[in-house]
């Protein structure tokens, strides 16, 4: 069952450590899927109390390592936490052109030394001070009525330090380990590793140019979803972006499941020209999301967030027993950031849209399918995932691979365009069609 490996300790953290000391990269002796020997057979083996053996199972489980299927027993999980997907990068060697890192264009970011400057000026005029309000008052002004300009439903705005880090804490504040969470498929690997490292189980809903299938999420309601994770547009990997008519079907859907907790990831804001359409609002419980990181620059660690009183209350109480508030140097740049105008977010969104559309064209006069409808990655269905990655190398293009996206859709590759010049449009596009011949033409990713 574990080979050479031997699980030890005597305490249940003891035991915890030892399994998470075997499945981590460094020791990597208890492989993804490996069977745990049952309970009792452990406990006696180690001469302590079943009960210490079930509590260290428990931690293992709450912390993403492990899994428990009823009469199967227990395993390591098919991916646990301490192995993220990132991990599944591309090496990408000297003179090979890198589409995989996600990054936006440099050139289209804004530059930081005038808005911080003019930040520390006001910051010289009103410091940061323990028992003030978390959030600057003008940029919760801002905040607001981006959010209501958008049709995003009223509710406080609260701050966290990046899109990912309000999403966990809008998770934590619902739901505990072992509930569901509906996550789309393919969809953003950070989000994909966060869930089981909360311990929660994901629920992939499959997704098509317009965003979740409604027939997906069904499935995924029926199964018992505590919660929706949805990227509202520019979604990661696939470009999809949620429409009216399927934001109406949704939140149908969603209506008969008022306990549901919907978070809607709209990242894509200021680089995006496809408007949204947002899902929260119809649940009791929900949160909006807007990071400034890919339209002002990923070291801009700051995300604002809106959704229900008590849902904003939780994400807030808790982040007072941490990290206590987003540094008001950053608000008060992203308040100069925004009232100044710094990015002409249409200009973005051309550019941006101009890359990806061209790509996408040039993919279909080669045979070969592709989804990109907003944003600044382009999703190529492909048959043989390693193949593809590998050929596409060898040619001199670098592409991520969709294992780092996937739960149970098709394969595929990932290209990030936002930093591609017109004149390798034509290369890439003949580079791609050759490395998915003969397998990839015409296939699905849903």
């Amino acid at each position: 069952m574990l080979g050479e490996y031997r699980i030890t300790g005597r305490g249940a953290s003891d035991i915890a450590a030892s399994v998470e000391a075997g499945v981590g990269a460094g020791a990597g002796a208890l492989a993804p899927g490996t069977p745990l020997p049952p309970m009792r057979e452990l406990a006696a083996r180690l001469g302590v109390n079943p009960n210490t053996v079930a509590a260290a199972y428990r931690t293992l489980r709450e912390r993403g390592v492990i899994e428990t299927d009823g009469r199967r027993g227990s395993r390591v999980r098919s991916r646990p936490s301490s192995a993220p997907r990132d991990a599944l990068r591309t090496e990408v060697p000297e003179g090979v052109r890198d589409l995989t890192d996600g990054n936006p264009d440099v050139a289209l970011l804004p530059p930081l030394d005038g808005p911080l400057a003019a930040a520390a000026r006001t910051y010289a005029r009103r410091p940061a001070l323990y028992g003030q309000d978390p959030v600057a008052p003008e940029l919760a002004r801002l905040a607001r009525a981006g959010f209501d300009a958008d049709g995003v439903p009223d509710g406080p705005v609260a701050l966290t330090s990046g899109a990912l880090d309000a999403i966990e804490r809008v998770l934590a504040a619902h739901l505990r380990p072992g509930d569901a969470v509906a996550v789309e498929d393919p969809g953003w690997g950070s989000v994909l590793d966060l869930a089981p490292a909360l311990g929660l189980r994901v629920l992939p809903v499959a997704v098509d140019d317009e965003g979740p299938r409604t027939d997906a999420l069904a499935r995924a309601l029926a199964a018992g979803a505590r919660a929706l994770v949805v990227t509202s547009r520019a979604q990661n990997p696939t470009g999809a972006a949620v429409s009216a008519e399927r934001a109406a079907a949704l939140r149908g859907l969603l209506a008969d499941h008022p306990e549901v907790l919907v978070i809607d990831d709209d990242h894509g804001h200021g680089f995006v020209d496809l408007p949204l359409h947002p899902l929260g609002g119809v649940t009791r419980h929900w949160a909006l999301v807007r990071s400034t990181a890919k339209a002002y620059g990923p070291d801009l660690r700051l995300a604002v967030l809106t959704g229900d009183a008590v849902t904003l209350d939780r994400v807030r109480g808790r982040q007072r027993l941490g990290p206590g508030w987003v540094s008001r140097l950053l608000q008060y740049a992203v308040v100069e950031l925004w009232s100044s105008g710094a990015v002409d977010r249409v200009a973005v969104a051309r550019s941006y849209g101009e890359r990806r559309n061209a790509l996408v064209a040039a993919l279909r006069e080669r045979g070969v399918a592709a989804h990109g409808r907003s944003g600044m990655n382009v999703w190529v269905p492909v048959a043989d995932e390693t193949g593809v990655v590998t050929r596409l190398l060898a040619a001199g293009w670098a592409v991520a691979p969709g294992a780092r996206f996937r739960v149970e859709s098709g394969p595929g590759v990932r290209l990030t365009v936002s930093r591609l010049r017109p004149a390798e449009v034509a290369a890439l596009a003949d580079a791609v069609a050759a490395a998915v011949r003969p397998g990839a033409a015409g296939v699905r990713y849903v």
